[in-house]
């Protein structure tokens, strides 16, 4: 048996205690250890992932990747691990990011630029526009009529419609809010 301390890779080891290193049992077959190791690591790997993942249904998936890639060719990641160079926590933190990241990576949709895209596909259908509301005549005043008007289908604002019609801005502004709840008013009443 190695010594303390050794990669993985070298053998198993023996603890502090004398007893078999959970993580050597586990690259030796022992499916209690592997066991152990998820109960033990599982949160872990669910935080990295969740700190990559841009949703939470990608969490699980990416997860189960992480999980599949350590025991993936007889834990030949895993063997990879060298306790000289960092903590098993912090080992299995970037393995877990860096696979998140990977798989998302594969997911990501091809782009293509768009002038590659021929014509034909961009072509998109005429909108018909939608016909126009009948109000009632008496409903509102010629000076709301031809405010709403600028405002809406001449995409006016209120500084250029107060200087059209030669009045103050807040006239504009009271005789659109009197316009609104007269159409509430109006389309209430209809509803009900």
């Amino acid at each position: 048996m190695a010594a303390v301390g050794r990669p993985l890779s070298r053998g198993c080891t023996v603890g502090r205690s004398g007893e078999l290193d959970p993580i050597a049992a586990l690259l030796a077959g022992d499916n209690r250890a592997w066991e152990a190791f998820v109960r033990r690591y599982a949160a872990l790997i669910v935080a990295a992932v969740r700190n990559v993942a841009p949703t939470t249904g990608d969490v699980e998936d990416l997860t189960q990747e992480v999980f599949v890639r350590l025991c993936k060719d007889e834990f030949r990641l895993l063997r990879t691990y060298d306790s000289t160079r960092a903590s098993l926590s912090t080992w299995i933190t970037i393995v877990a990011r860096s696979t998140a990241r990977d798989g998302l990576r594969r997911r990501r949709p091809i782009s293509v630029p768009i002038e590659a895209v021929p014509e034909a596909l961009l072509k998109v259908d005429a909108v018909e526009p939608s016909p126009k509301l009948k109000l009632p005549e008496s409903l509102l005043s010629p000076r709301q009529r031809e405010i709403l008007g600028m405002l809406y289908d001449g995409e006016m604002d209120v500084a250029e419609i107060a200087q059209a019609l030669s009045i103050d801005p807040q006239t504009v502004r009271s005789a659109h809010h009197k316009a609104m709840l007269k159409l509430r008013a109006h389309f209430n009443a209809e509803i009900d």
